[in-house]
């Protein structure tokens, strides 16, 4: 008769936990520290069968976070059946504030045995490089946005006040040069400020060239073009959506999708009292944010009226797919400013992003109703 060994791994850059569950018989055994190598795991699971014969099958798993999806492709490439858990989604006891490797591990090999978790979505090669290049854009975007705020602070905090309406025009940065300070040393930090500043601007340039030319390829290309009908979203957008998010299929409804960034509102409900708070923030949070930066956009323009941009976006997508961009552009136009006349601008973008969220996935699976 074979026995199937559930196999929880508490996994780090440093050193891997397993922990071997039964629910024949209800106990963990087999607790080990290991180094941080997928061979550490296969010699641990030899040893483990030995004692049973051979005749037993295995069932690893490890929650999502640094190791990303290598261990998990390590091992289903040795025939040994891996899954990632979403740590949203596993059960945690109320008042249990012991955390340790093992008690990890023996978490995880428990919410395997009884399926008390979501797994996460492994994306295909393409999908995880692209990815991989976009968030380093993101990366690079947000140090540019950074190196911004620190030339303004030091002009501030030295008495340099530009008197102009808008920064980072030409007229701004004609103005950066020209300031002069009471010591050399000072001048000299704003220059390398500057050589930095002109430095990410170029390479973030780059990196938008790029993932445009990725967005191009056939199997992006007719997504971007749909998704970009939307108002807020950009290639740059689109391509992270589709990146992030991989098959939006396996999402039953454009709710669950919105649980899934984290855009729906936390709850705590006891008998005939509920009470709602702010956004759960659970799931993909880099996708989360851009949605709500895209939201942002709602608030400019008159409604009902399209750019020339939007018109050329429409005309390269099919009839049915404009009328449905056109109906959620004026629905979150309309609910943006219904909000925000009422409340404050940041409550009305994550309103607006969590139902830009449910028409992103509504023009993905083509659920126009």
């Amino acid at each position: 008769m074979t026995s199937i060994i559930y196999v929880g791994l508490d996994v780090h850059t440093s050193n891997y936990t397993a922990c071997c569950y039964s629910m024949s018989d209800n106990r963990t055994f087999a607790v080990m520290q290991m180094e941080p190598d997928y061979k550490e795991v296969l010699k641990y699971l030899n040893r483990i069968k030995n004692q049973y014969g051979g005749h037993c099958d295995f069932h690893c798993g490890y929650e999502a976070g640094c190791l990303g999806y290598s261990l998990y492709h390590q091992l289903m490439s040795n025939k040994i059946d891996c899954v990632i858990l979403a740590p949203s989604t596993m059960p945690s006891a109320p008042g249990d504030h012991i955390k340790t490797d093992r008690r990890d591990a023996e978490k995880i090999a428990k919410c395997l045995a009884y399926h008390t978790y979501s797994p996460v979505y492994i994306p295909d090669k393409e999908d995880n490089a692209v990815k991989e290049y976009i968030r380093m854009r993101d990366d690079g975007a947000a140090a540019f946005k950074r190196v911004k705020q620190q030339i303004i602070a030091l002009c501030t905090r030295n008495g340099k006040l530009y008197d102009g309406k808008n920064y980072w025009t030409k007229k701004h940065l004609d103005w950066l040069q020209k300031q002069e300070f009471d010591h050399a040393v000072l001048k000299e930090t704003l220059q390398e400020y500057l050589i930095l500043y002109y430095t990410l601007s170029e390479k973030v340039d780059i990196y938008n060239k790029r993932i445009e030319e990725l967005s191009r390829l056939p199997k992006y290309e007719e997504s971007v073009k749909k998704l970009c009908c939307l108002n807020g979203i950009a290639t740059h957008t689109a391509m992270c959506a589709l990146v992030e998010v991989g098959d939006f299929k396996r999402f039953e409804k454009a709710a669950n999708f919105a649980a899934y960034l984290g855009l729906v509102p936390s709850e705590h409900s006891s008998s005939d009292s509920k009470r709602r708070g702010g956004i759960t923030k659970a799931g993909n949070a880099h996708l989360r944010r851009l949605l709500v930066e895209a939201s942002q956009c709602q608030s400019r323009g008159k409604l009902g009226v399209k750019s020339r941009a939007l018109k050329a976006q429409q005309a390269q997508v099919s009839p049915q797919v404009a009328a449905y961009s056109d109906k959620a552009n004026e629905r979150l136009k309309r609910k943006y400013f219904r909000i925000a006349m009422h409340s404050k601008h940041n409550i009305a973008k994550t309103a607006v992003a969590r139902e830009l969220a449910c028409f992103i996935w509504g023009i993905m699976t083509e659920n126009y109703a």
